[in-house]
């Protein structure tokens, strides 16, 4: 969970991005990334890539200045990807340790919905291991991929991708293309937004506000 740090001032907050392989995590971040480094606010470390074959880890902190201070203290956003194959078990159980916040990243093509049903129960599975119960984090959704042509490539309709995963938790979600950049930096800031909400309401800052 959060991490504060009194020396230097800082409330650390963990989010992750989460789904099967080739949704687009990967993408999500690099696109993140460039965005931030171009941006004369944000300060912004080096994109960390751990390679393994076929698949990759992904992650950088940032300092969002947008959200402002939490009584006094500088927020600093940890953004992680998980790899999305199966053998890398470890791996995305390791990386959800101590998660604050999650955007799972669905694969709108048709031939996929299993991937993404797998992989979402996946998740949960894994948060228990770490004794994360869903409602100690915030949790979003991103349907992406939905710049491609669907008379092209068999995509699956937004409606029918809530049903599947969305229809009881019913949370924020957004139809996206981290390859053109639609709705990618509106689903990092809402999820950035709330997963800090979060952290104020559950723990010793809850009686503080967001100057």
């Amino acid at each position: 969970m959060a991490i504060v740090n009194l020396k230097e001032k800082t409330i650390q907050v963990k989010i992750v991005y989460y789904g099967p392989g080739r949704s687009g995590k990967t993408t999500n971040l690099e696109y993140i990334h460039n965005w931030l480094q171009q941006s004369e606010k944000e300060q912004t470390s080096k994109l960390i890539s751990i390679d393994t074959k076929g698949d990759r880890t992904l992650f950088f902190d940032f300092f969002p200045i947008n959200l402002g201070k939490i009584a006094g203290f500088d927020l600093k956003l940890q953004l992680y990807t998980t790899p999305g194959q199966v053998k890398y078990e470890s791996t995305r159980r390791l990386v959800l340790k101590g998660v604050d916040g999650v955007v799972f990243v669905a694969d709108s093509l048709a031939s996929r919905q299993d991937a993404n049903k797998e992989s979402f129960d996946n998740l949960i599975q894994n948060l228990e291991h770490h004794n994360i119960p869903l409602d100690d984090i915030k949790l979003i959704f991103q349907w992406n991929k939905r710049d491609l042509d669907s008379k092209m490539i068999p995509l699956t309709e937004v409606q029918d991708m809530e049903e599947l995963l969305n229809s009881e938790l019913q949370t924020q979600s957004f139809s996206s293309s981290a390859v053109t950049g639609m709705n990618v930096l509106k689903t990092v800031r809402f999820i950035a937004k709330e997963t800090v909400q979060n952290v104020i309401e559950k723990t010793a800052f809850k009686a503080m506000n967001i100057q």
